[in-house]
């Protein structure tokens, strides 16, 4: 009687790492290489390549940098997510300010990992989000949670916070959206509050820490 295979091992967990410095990105790979359960199966220096990469390797997660040249990390992430909804990214960068985990978690990342981080926790991060879990550290959950307290911000106040914080008069929102002036002080005066804010100036401020509103790549 014939003896039966040994089961396979699970496949390695593929990586595409997108970050714009050589040393970092071989760094990572020497580092993450050495478990067998991983392979990194690409690697693009630019957000706006990071696309034509997930396509030609599909890898399970996605490990992407903030500060990239051309299109940075935020808003490649949010075009890895268009182009495929199931896409898992973890962000991984040299900050962690408040509006830039928030940005990047709104775009559709699954976690954020600073790169003062020790390998096993990045080696974590990275299983988690390819379980499509979110992976945040403690440290940075606490201040990320508490931003997101209080009342949502409306789809149309986000727009109107935008054009706030572009500088727009409360007609010039009006003419962009159809809507008259006075619809456009309501919307304004449920933003304020919301935020807990005084005047417009404070609105941009705390909806620019709070990743509501992006300051320009």
């Amino acid at each position: 009687m014939t003896e039966p295979s040994p089961a396979k091992s699970s496949a390695p967990l593929k990586v595409l790492i997108v970050d714009d410095h050589y040393i970092v990105r071989s760094g990572l790979t020497a580092a993450l290489e050495l478990d067998d359960g991983i392979v990194v199966a690409g690697e693009v220096d630019r957000g706006d390549t990071a696309v034509a990469a997930y396509r030609k390797v599909r890898p399970d997660v996605v490990l992407m940098d903030l500060q990239l040249p051309g299109l940075g990390g935020v808003a490649a992430t949010r075009d890895l997510i268009e182009h495929d909804p199931a896409s898992r990214i973890l962000i991984y960068s040299t900050f962690a300010r408040d509006n830039e985990i928030q940005a990047a978690l709104g775009a559709g990342a699954l976690g954020y990992l600073q790169k003062t981080a020790s390998r096993d926790e990045l080696l974590t991060a990275l299983r988690q989000v390819a379980k499509g879990e979110q992976h945040v550290a403690p440290a940075l959950a606490r201040p990320l949670a508490e931003m997101q307290q209080g009342p949502s911000i409306t789809p149309r106040e986000r727009e109107v916070l935008a054009l706030i914080a572009a500088g727009r008069a409360n007609k010039e929102i009006g003419a962009a959206f159809g809507i008259s002036e006075d619809t456009v002080k309501r919307h304004v005066s449920h933003i304020l509050a919301k935020l807990e804010v005084s005047d417009r100036a404070e609105a941009t401020a705390e909806a620019i820490r709070r990743g509501i509103v992006q300051m320009r790549e």
